[in-house]
């Protein structure tokens, strides 16, 4: 049909359009060998996607040449990138085989794209410990090729920019995900930008109301925010003019995601977090002035107004393990408002924004190597021989999410640390058989034990006995990835030599009592004492917590012993669980059928009808019912997201919930019995507990309410706030 025909041939206008944006971002020649590189990946890319479309209705070429500009002009990668971006789904998607991508374009380019072929799936298992285990080969490629991780979050990212189109629950396990792993990664690697985009898309479809409300009201006050930094900058502007200084001076505003974590974590309203933004001054000189150029603008900013000498951060003496590179102050304001001032080089703000691509631009920088060495600690953690998959994610963001402390070794080489790490993980940090036998340590000459905080500056010499063993306790205190893998690695071993020990105990009872010491009989006593596994019933029988004389008592049968084991529930017992909750309909009612669906409200958020729910499917308790902005949300839609069913609450009976208050205020006479009076006369809402905390004429209390939704308690919330002397009245997130 020719309405059709024209559509398409609009649609190779564009395409061609789109092309033509991905060459210039690079600014290729039009006959180059680059160019003809690129032309070639495009067209193999067009032609084998040619009948492929987007959830959108877009034709699929549209991913590749959007995921090639990204990387190109975002994260500033070459030509290998781009053609490989432009190919990473044709392997997996299309006829294509990596021997074809080698004849037409090498080794490199082949490599590349088996790794990001490799990784494609890695979050579309139905196991968790899958999941986690894929996670960990995509970090390994980091030691053959980094490109193959950026040009992954360059596709990740594209996906969040057109998540719109997606179903709302595709919507919120990619987001979950996003947050959980991808902004957390792109963020150690230094992708600044990209990471801030993640976050703030992340939070828009796992809490859009959150994210309406914030941007909005930064549209708002975009206006004021420019006057403001203009009028800051200006005296500033002038002095570095007059030192001949070359430098031009930027407003950033925070991500929202960092706005909403602040409100959250401090407890105030968008108004009254005071670095929403952030003035940044770019000092463009040679390599040999870098420093002194950006001490002397710090001066200079401090000339004009009074800094905090609590928030300075001198992150050019020592930079972070990403290769991040600034100076951070905190001054006041003529309007008695504090305001951020980051300090930093042309150079320093390119590592800044695109991280890793700008490590390669400028070689031998002080980044290089910090990034070699994080490579090389993520290799030492991926090749623990025996590492349990999700522990590993879960360490894995931990340190990611961490900020970092530099402490020093007794010769004075300087080792950075997660903050709140011990000086047990500094010793594992040095080697493992060090901190095996840590029995304490001494910093700044001062003696301390194994699970004392390290601080920036502080000066650690270990102490160590030939006596001291592993301790389970030691877990508990340790921060580093590092040091709990060892720590767990040599519990085991540890285990298995007392469990050796148990093993002969138990082998003679069975001969005393005429039961063969085989495998099949094992396994009865360890599902007759409900434990994981054989190591762990010897391990026991060694430390004398299992009564043998169980053995007396069984029927046996030829040294058989004759004992029925109870059913347990195995994968494929809930993979059929799960379809039967599912079954047909688009989402599980909540309200309706309560004898026929087993469900339980999960404590961990106490959800209330009106609040946008999901249902997470358990082995042992059903349906466990959490809020969408539960604190466990984001790991459940993570790591279990085929476990996750939709829910939504109907119309029902008044039924009573169990919600949490927190309210904040000016300790007054009388106060208590006004909050009271109007929870149980004027609303008629019983109360399950109460309790006040008193403070130099400030109190905080909490109040269990017994509720039915979220209008009756957000109604409750308003009127308790027209009490006078009440300073906040909020829901409590978790109880």
């Amino acid at each position: 049909m020719p309405v059709m025909e024209i559509d398409i041939a609009q649609e190779r206008r564009q395409i061609l359009r789109q092309y033509r944006a991905l060459l210039k971002t690079g600014q290729f020649g039009k006959n180059s060998a680059d160019t003809v590189l690129i032309r070639k990946a495009f067209d193999i890319a067009l032609e084998a996607h040619k009948d492929m479309r987007r959830k959108s209705g877009e034709p699929y070429i549209y991913h590749p040449i959007t995921v090639a500009r990204i990387v190109s002009e975002e994260i500033g990668l070459g030509t290998t990138s781009i053609v490989c971006a432009l190919l990473h789904d044709t392997v997996e998607d299309t006829e294509i085989t990596l021997d074809d991508i080698e004849s037409m374009f090498g080794k490199k380019v082949a490599r590349i794209i088996d790794g990001l072929t490799k990784i494609s799936g890695v979050f579309d298992h139905k196991t968790a410990s899958l999941q986690a285990e894929n996670f960990r080969k995509m970090l390994l490629t980091l030691s053959d090729d980094v490109r193959v991780i950026l040009i992954k979050l360059a596709d990740r990212l594209h996906n969040m920019r057109t998540l719109n189109s997606m179903p709302e629950n595709s919507q919120l396990k990619i987001a979950s995900e996003t947050l959980y792993l991808y902004a957390p990664l792109a963020h150690r690697l230094g992708l600044y930008n990209i990471k801030t985009e993640m976050e703030d898309l992340g939070l828009k479809y796992t809490k859009p109301d959150i994210y309406n409300q914030i941007e909005q009201k930064l549209r708002k006050t975009k206006a004021v925010r420019t006057r403001f930094i203009n009028r800051f900058s200006l005296p500033i502007k002038r002095a570095l003019e007059e030192q001949n200084l070359n430098f031009e001076i930027r407003g950033r505003t925070k991500s929202i995601l960092s706005i909403w974590d602040k409100m959250n974590t401090k407890g105030v309203p968008l108004e009254e977090v005071y670095d929403v933004f952030a003035i940044r001054i770019i000092v463009n000189t040679k390599p040999k002035e870098e420093k002194a150029h950006c001490w002397q603008a710090y001066s200079i900013v401090t000339d004009f107004y009074k800094p905090n000498p609590d928030r300075l951060r001198d992150w050019i003496t020592t930079p972070k393990a990403n290769g991040y590179e600034s100076l951070h102050t905190t001054v006041m304001s003529p309007t008695g408002k504090w305001v951020e001032v980051q300090i930093r080089t042309k150079r320093m703000d390119e590592i800044a924004e695109k991280g890793l691509a700008a490590h390669w631009k400028y070689k031998g920088s002080a980044g290089e190597h910090a990034l070699d060495e994080w490579i090389s600690k993520i290799r030492e953690l991926l090749e623990n021989p025996e590492p349990d998959a999700l522990d590993f994610m879960d360490n894995f963001k931990l340190n990611l999410f961490s900020k970092e402390i530099y402490v020093f070794t007794p010769k004075g080489e300087l080792k950075n640390l997660p903050a709140e790490a011990t000086s047990l993980d500094f010793a594992f940090d040095i080697h493992t058989e060090i901190g095996e036998k840590c029995i304490g340590a001494k910093v700044n000459q001062k003696l301390v034990p194994l699970s004392y905080q390290l601080k920036s500056g502080d000066q650690v010499e270990v102490i160590t006995s030939k006596k001291q063993k592993a301790k389970e306790d030691w877990l508990s205190f340790v921060v580093t990835a590092k040091a709990k893998s060892k720590i767990k690695s040599l519990l085991k071993e540890g285990k298995r030599k007392i469990a050796q020990d148990g093993k002969e105990i138990l082998e003679r009872k069975c001969k005393s009592n005429k039961i063969t010491f085989n495998e099949s009989n094992i396994n009865k006593l360890v599902s007759y004492f409900s434990l994981p596994n054989a190591l762990e019933l010897y391990y026991r029988i060694a430390k004398n917590s299992i009564d043998l004389s169980a053995l007396k008592t069984f029927n046996k049968d030829g040294g058989k012993i004759k004992y029925k084991a109870p059913k347990r529930v195995d994968k494929q017992q809930l993979e059929q669980l799960v379809t039967n909750v599912r079954g047909q309909a688009d989402s599980l009612l909540l309200g309706e059928d309560m004898e026929k669906l087993d469900y339980k409200l999960s404590p961990c958020c106490n959800p209330i009808p009106g609040d946008d729910v999901f249902g997470f499917i358990t082995i042992n308790d059903g349906i466990k019912i959490h809020r969408v902005n539960c604190p466990n949300a984001v790991q459940l839609m993570s790591n279990y997201a085929y476990r996750v069913v939709k829910a939504r609450w109907t119309s029902q009976e008044l039924i009573a919930f169990l919600a949490g208050i927190r309210v904040t205020g000016i300790d007054e006479v009388g106060i208590v019995n006004k909050i009271t009076k109007i929870i149980s006369s004027e609303l008629h809402v019983n109360m399950r507990s109460i309790s006040f905390d008193s403070n130099d004429g400030i109190f905080e209390g909490t109040i269990m309410v017994f509720v039915h939704d979220t209008n009756h308690l957000t109604n409750l919330i308003k009127n308790l706030k027209k009490v006078e002397g009440l300073l906040t009245a909020e829901r409590i997130a978790s109880n």
